[in-house]
C-alpha cells in the first residue's frame, strides 16, 4: 500500500525552533559555553577624521585582569580585506567617528569595559565632512549601484517631454540615514584550534563570513568554521562579516584563549553600516487626461571614504509605471562617515517613498484618484526594456486593497475631515521587489526509519526559513514535515547564498527540492544538487513582487501627533509557502515603513561628524503602542517561471511603499506635504 501525504508547502506551519526559543533552549553567538573565556570590548575613535599616535594604558588597571589592549601600534599584521571596515587595528588612520581603533581584551567584561573607558589617546584631529548636500563639490557618479545595476538610464527623449507635458510636478524628497537596530546586537565568540579557527556568530551568511574572515588570517575558508544556529534579527545589517568578527578573532590570537565580542547597542550605529540619507528629486509629466509622459528621478546619497556603497534609490522607477520618455540618475559623495550598507529593501524602501510620493502630488493637480492615476499608468512590459512580466498583478492588488479598505467612500479632498480634536486622512502607495535566486548547494540523506535529513549552510534570521525549507523538503520528498531533519546555520554545511534580497527561501528551496527530488528517484542513501547552472541561465528581468499599501491616520489639530489608525497591505508574491510566517513578515516589514514614515532619523552633529542619537531611547521606532490595525493579505497567484516553488520573496516587500500611503494620509488629513522623512509634529504644527 502507497502511503500519501498532503502537501506541506502553503499549510501555517508553527515555527519548528519556537519551543526553543521561548524556553531559552535556542543559542545565540554571545551565548555558546566556551571554557577559559575572555571578554573584549571595542574603543571606538572619538573624532571624526585623523590619526591615532598612541594609546596608554591607565596604571591603575588590575593587571589581574587585563589581559591585552591592542591597537594599530601592536596589533598582528592581516591580509588586506575585499572590504576595508575588516582591515582593524591595522592603520593610524582614523575614517570616522566611531570607528574600531582599538581592543582591550580581560578576564571579566566589566574589567574589559573598564578598562576600555580609561585608555589614554593621543590623537591628532584633522577637519572633516560629515554633511550630505545636494550641491556637496566632491558629488560623482558611481559606475554601478547595488548590487549591479547601472547608476544612470534613459530612454527616449526626457527633458524635451518633461517640458512639453501639460501637467508636471518638480519636488524633492529627503530620506535621513536610518540605522538596523535587530534585536540581537552583533556578536561573536572566537575559537582557535591550531591553526583552524571556530567562529560563533550573529550573522546572514556563514559561508561568507568564513571566506572573508578566513581570507584576513590567510586562511581558506574550509579552515574557518562559523556557527550561526539562530540569529535575533539582522536587516541586512549582517549581511556581510563585520568588524566584531575579525576582532574577536584577532583577540583570541593574541591572548591564546576563546574571545567573546558582542556590540554595545551605541556601537551598532557606527560599525555595522546604515541607510544612506537620500536626496530625491523627481520630475513628473503628464497629458491632462493623467497619461504619464515624462518620468524623471535622480538621487543623491553618501559613502565614505573608506569602501564605496551605492544604494540603488532610483532603480524601482524603473520597472513601476509606464512611460515613453524616462531617466533615472544617482550621484555619490565620500564623506567623513562610516560606510552605509544594506539595510531592509536597500534602495526599494527609500526610492518608493519618493516615487510614490510624488505620484500622489500628481494625481492631486490632476484631480484624480490615486489609485484610478496609478491604474491608468500600469504598463503592458518592463518600461525601459520592453521585455515581458513573467506576472504582473499589481493592478490587482490596488483594487482588492481598495475594495478591503473602502477606498470608494474617500473624499478626495484634503482636510476634509474631523472628528473631534483629529483631523482624519487615507492614502496609498505601490509597492514592488525584484526577485531574485542564487546559486546555492544542499544535500539530502536518508536516516532510516522513514527519516531523512536535509542540509543546507542557510541563515534563519527568524524570518521562517527553517520551518519553510522542511515543508519544501517534505513535499520533494513525499513525506511528512515531521519526518524531516534540516540542518542549517554552519559553514561547513553545502554552500548557501546570503539571506537576503527576499531570495532565501527562493535560491535555498531551488536547491533543497533538487537534492530531496534527486534523492526520492535515485534509491540512494545521499543525494546533492547545485542550483548554480539553472540559476545563472534564468531570465533574471521581469521578475518582480508587487503590492499596495493603505493607510488611515489621524492629526491631533492642536499637537500635531500622528497615529496610524489603519494600515492594509495587500501582495502578490507568487505562491505563498507559510501562511503563518508570510504575514509575520508582511506586519513586521510593514511596521518598520511606519518607522520610516514618522519615527526613524539619525540626527546628525556635523560639528561632531555623528548621530547623537545612538540609542534606543533616543532613535525612536514603533512599539507595541503604536500598532492599532495592522493587516496583510495577499492575491493568489501562480509563477513557476521564477523557481520550481513558484515563490516571489516577500521579506521586504511589506517596507517598501508604506511610508508613502502614511505620508500621503498626513497629506489628506491636514492639507500639509511633508517632503523630508519623517513627519514630525514640529513639521505639522505651523500649518495646523
Amino acid at each position: 500500500m502507497t502511503t500519501t501525504f498532503s502537501s506541506a508547502v502553503g499549510q501555517p506551519l508553527a515555527r519548528i525552533e519556537g519551543p526553543a526559543k521561548v524556553t531559552g533552549a535556542a543559542l545565540y553567538a554571545a551565548e555558546y559555553p566556551v571554557d577559559g573565556l575572555a571578554y573584549a570590548w571595542v574603543v571606538q575613535s572619538p573624532i571624526a577624521r585623523g590619526t591615532l599616535n598612541a594609546v596608554v594604558v591607565d596604571p591603575t588597571t588590575e593587571d589581574n585582569d587585563v589581559i591585552a589592549v591592542l591597537w594599530h601600534g601592536n596589533a598582528p599584521r592581516l591580509e588586506p580585506a575585499d572590504d576595508p571596515e575588516l582591515d582593524v587595528l591595522q592603520s593610524e588612520h582614523i575614517s570616522y567617528r566611531g570607528q574600531a581603533i582599538a581592543l582591550v581584551v580581560a578576564r571579566t567584561l566589566e574589567a574589559a569595559r573598564r578598562a576600555a573607558q580609561v585608555l589614554d589617546l593621543d590623537l591628532t584631529e584633522e577637519p572633516h565632512d560629515s554633511l550630505l548636500t545636494a550641491d556637496h563639490p566632491e558629488l560623482y557618479t558611481p559606475e554601478k549601484v547595488n548590487p549591479s545595476f547601472p547608476a544612470v538610464t534613459d530612454t527616449g527623449e526626457f527633458e524635451a517631454a518633461y517640458a512639453a507635458a501639460p501637467v508636471t510636478v518638480d519636488v524633492t524628497y529627503e530620506t535621513p540615514a536610518l540605522h538596523n537596530n535587530p534585536m540581537e546586537p552583533h556578536a561573536t565568540t572566537a575559537v582557535w584550534e591550531g591553526d583552524s579557527l571556530v567562529l560563533y556568530d550573529s550573522n546572514q551568511h556563514p559561508p561568507g563570513v568564513a571566506a572573508a574572515v578566513g581570507k584576513v588570517f590567510g586562511l581558506s575558508a574550509d579552515r574557518v568554521h562559523v556557527i550561526t544556529e539562530h540569529v535575533g534579527g539582522g536587516f541586512g545589517s549582517k549581511g556581510t562579516a563585520r568588524p566584531n568578527a575579525v576582532l574577536a578573532a584577532l583577540a583570541a590570537k593574541v591572548v591564546g584563549r576563546p574571545v567573546k565580542l558582542a556590540l554595545p547597542r551605541q556601537a551598532m550605529f557606527s560599525m555595522v553600516g546604515h541607510r544612506t540619507p537620500t536626496i530625491q528629486r523627481l520630475r513628473l509629466g503628464a497629458q491632462t487626461d493623467g497619461t504619464l509622459t515624462a518620468i524623471g528621478h535622480d538621487a543623491v546619497e553618501q559613502t565614505s571614504r573608506l569602501f564605496e556603497f551605492a544604494e540603488q534609490t532610483t532603480v524601482a522607477t524603473r520597472h513601476m509605471y509606464a512611460a515613453a520618455n524616462r531617466h533615472t540618475g544617482h550621484r555619490l559623495v565620500r564623506l567623513d562617515m562610516p560606510t552605509p550598507r544594506w539595510m531592509r529593501a536597500p534602495g526599494e524602501a527609500p526610492g518608493m517613498a519618493g516615487l510614490e510620493c510624488a505620484l500622489d502630488e500628481l494625481a492631486e493637480k490632476l484631480g484624480q484618484d490615486p489609485v484610478e492615476f496609478r491604474i491608468r499608468n500600469e504598463p503592458a512590459a518592463e518600461p525601459e526594456t520592453g521585455k515581458p512580466f513573467t506576472s504582473r498583478n499589481y493592478v490587482a492588488c490596488l483594487r482588492e486593497g481598495a475594495t478591503r479598505f473602502g477606498w470608494a467612500d474617500r473624499d478626495p479632498r484634503p482636510r476634509a475631515r474631523r472628528e473631534g480634536q483629529w483631523w482624519i486622512g487615507t492614502g496609498v502607495a505601490g509597492a514592488t521587489y525584484p526577485t531574485m535566486a542564487q546559486p546555492s548547494t544542499a544535500r539530502a540523506r536518508r536516516l532510516g526509519d522513514g527519516r531523512f535529513e536535509v542540509a543546507i549552510a542557510a541563515t534563519d534570521l527568524g524570518t521562517g526559513a527553517r520551518t519553510i525549507l522542511t515543508q519544501i523538503a517534505a513535499d520533494a520528498l513525499g513525506a511528512p514535515a515531521e519526518a524531516v531533519t534540516l540542518r542549517i546555520g554552519d559553514s561547513t554545511l553545502p554552500m548557501a547564498s546570503v539571506a537576503g534580497g527576499s531570495s532565501g527561501s527562493a535560491s535555498w528551496g531551488w536547491a533543497v527540492t533538487g537534492a530531496c527530488t534527486e534523492l526520492r528517484g535515485s534509491g540512494r542513501d545521499e543525494a546533492f544538487f547545485d542550483s548554480t547552472e539553472l540559476v545563472q541561465q534564468q531570465e533574471k528581468d521581469g521578475k518582480h513582487a508587487y503590492g499596495a499599501h493603505f493607510a488611515e491616520v489621524r492629526v491631533d489639530a492642536d499637537t500635531g501627533e500622528v497615529r496610524v489608525s489603519r494600515l492594509l497591505g495587500v501582495y502578490a508574491v507568487g505562491k505563498v509557502l507559510n501562511p503563518r510566517t508570510a504575514r509575520s513578515q508582511f506586519i513586521g516589514g510593514m511596521t518598520m515603513g511606519m518607522g520610516m514614515a514618522l519615527h526613524e532619523e539619525g540626527v546628525l552633529d556635523p560639528a561632531m561628524g555623528d548621530w547623537v542619537n545612538h540609542d534606543l531611547a533616543e532613535y525612536h521606532v514603533p512599539v507595541h503602542a503604536d500598532i492599532e490595525s495592522i493587516e496583510a493579505t495577499w492575491i493568489e497567484e501562480e509563477d513557476t517561471t521564477v523557481n520550481p516553488m513558484g515563490s516571489k520573496g516577500i521579506g521586504e516587500i511589506g517596507i517598501v511603499g508604506s511610508p508613502a500611503a502614511i505620508v500621503n494620509a498626513v497629506w489628506h488629513a491636514t492639507g500639509v506635504r511633508v517632503r523630508d522623512l519623517p513627519v514630525r509634529l514640529d513639521k505639522l504644527l505651523p500649518h495646523l
